[in-house]
């Protein structure tokens, strides 16, 4: 574990490296001689790492590493050395871009009162759960709709099951990232699924040791059917390629640097999608053009990004706070929550600097029930985060349907086919996202509901 991690703290909120991003059209050449001259570093190449995965003790250990998928240097340098090499390319049609590596911190992770409330309906259901299974062998029989459909209320929301009119997807051929505290291994409803791992943590493994990661990746692509029978149904895209990708600590904070490595990545791989359930608040106007020009650049390519909106408002209180980073760049599908009833959570960040720094798009943040790190195995918990892997299983839906639906295309499916809510865009962007519908070929009665024989 490097020393930022060791020592950060929620109002720490840089790491001491920097971005750097040389002008559109750079040769690449040129810019990391720019930074070996100029700047008189050593350069290492992402490219050169086996399967360009590159570790916080590889950021530590060289002066500067070049993310070769994305054209982004992560350097170790003092202002004097980045002066002198904006200066030195002071004469380019663009300036050089740097920026101070940010800490980021797994989306719901909340202090004060909120986490408290948080942590106490985390342990109220558990006891709950555990309660009734002992009295009864069944689970969450308090949850009617979960007792009468066999699936959580998020995935019916965002039409994410079928119905004898229309047949569902399941993420067959897709690949999906998911950038954070990285998945539990071990947990049974994953057993023979095609799970790629890469950690970008020093000193941890992939293993999930905070639950978030694997939440989160329950939601986007857990199974068809819970390896515990009394638990309903909580994954979209249950075919899909796993790529787990841990960029954020056991203790649920990371940096910018791991993050981009994490893009760096999925992108080497070829994922369609990558969600990412994590941020730092934002409090003034702005965003990181390195990570926009990132997103856009990867966009171009065929993958979008979704990110938690942030989870920083109090709504009831009348706070209501901006977008958070990344999610707040414009090139960066940014999620809001809403909750059963379809009004937005107390919780979710507000669209406040349009153009940019919007929310985009909504989906079930509060009360979302899915896998987490064992030997709890199962939780429900709350909070954009839980939003953002709806919205990338539902996009690994629409990129299965048609391989147009690529890169801006598929934010473009996603956003025209969200339902319109009755809240304002600030707060729910395009609406609800939804599902794409393909009508079934009827057949003979009798008519069965097995999602196998309705999918591809």
């Amino acid at each position: 574990m490097s020393d930022y991690q060791k020592n950060a703290k929620p109002d720490q909120e840089f790491t001491g490296r920097y971005l750097v991003m040389f002008p559109e059209g750079t040769d690449t050449q040129a810019a990391l001689a720019s930074l070996t001259e100029t700047m008189g570093l050593k350069v290492a190449h992402s490219a050169d790492f086996p399967d360009e995965l590159v570790q916080d003790s590889d950021f530590e250990k060289n002066e500067a590493i070049y993310l070769d998928q994305i054209g982004v240097a992560v350097v170790n340098a003092v202002p004097d050395q980045l002066n002198r090499l904006s200066l030195a390319v002071a004469d380019a049609s663009q300036a050089v871009l740097i920026e101070p590596e940010r800490v980021v911190y797994a989306i719901n992770e909340l202090t004060g009162e909120y986490l408290k409330g948080f942590r106490d309906a985390v342990d109220t259901l558990l006891e709950r759960t555990q309660q009734t299974e002992k009295s009864n062998g069944e689970a969450f029989t308090a949850e009617q709709e979960v007792q009468a459909t066999g699936v959580t209320w998020g995935l019916q929301a965002v039409r994410g099951v079928p119905s004898l009119l229309y047949r569902s997807y399941n993420g067959s051929g897709i690949k999906v990232a998911v950038l954070d505290t990285g998945m539990d291994l071990q947990h049974p409803d994953f057993v023979g699924r095609n799970i790629v791992t890469a950690s970008f943590i020093n000193g941890q493994t992939v293993q999930d040791g905070h639950g978030h990661g694997t939440h989160c990746i329950g939601t986007a692509c857990g199974p068809l059917n819970p390896s515990d029978p009394n638990m309903p149904r909580y994954g979209l895209a249950y075919k899909a390629t796993i790529y787990a990708g841990k960029v954020l600590s056991n203790e649920g904070y990371g940096g910018d640097a791991g993050i981009l490595a994490g893009i760096n990545w999925a992108l080497a791989n070829k994922c369609e999608v990558v969600s990412m359930s994590l941020g730092a608040g934002t409090q003034t106007q702005g965003y990181s053009q390195i990570f926009e020009n990132v997103a856009a650049n990867v966009l171009a390519k065929g993958t979008l990004i979704v990110a938690a909106a942030g989870n920083d408002s109090n709504r009831s209180n009348g706070v209501y706070n901006a977008v958070s980073h990344p999610a707040n760049c414009p090139s960066i599908l940014a999620v809001g929550a809403v909750d059963k009833t379809m009004k937005i959570a107390n919780f979710s960040n507000r669209g406040k600097y349009a153009p940019y720094g919007n929310v985009d798009i909504v989906a079930p943040g509060v009360e979302v029930f899915s896998s987490t790190k064992m030997p709890t195995k199962y939780a429900t918990w709350q909070g954009t985060s839980m939003a953002t892997p709806h919205v990338a299983g539902i996009a690994a839906f629409y990129a299965q349907q048609s391989k147009a639906n690529r890169g801006y295309a598929l934010w473009k499916k996603l956003v025209s086919t969200a339902k319109p809510l009755s809240i304002p865009t600030t707060d729910a962007g395009a609406g609800l996202v939804q599902g794409p519908l393909s009508r079934l070929i009827l057949k003979p009665w009798p008519l069965t509901l097995n999602e196998e024989a309705l999918t591809d």
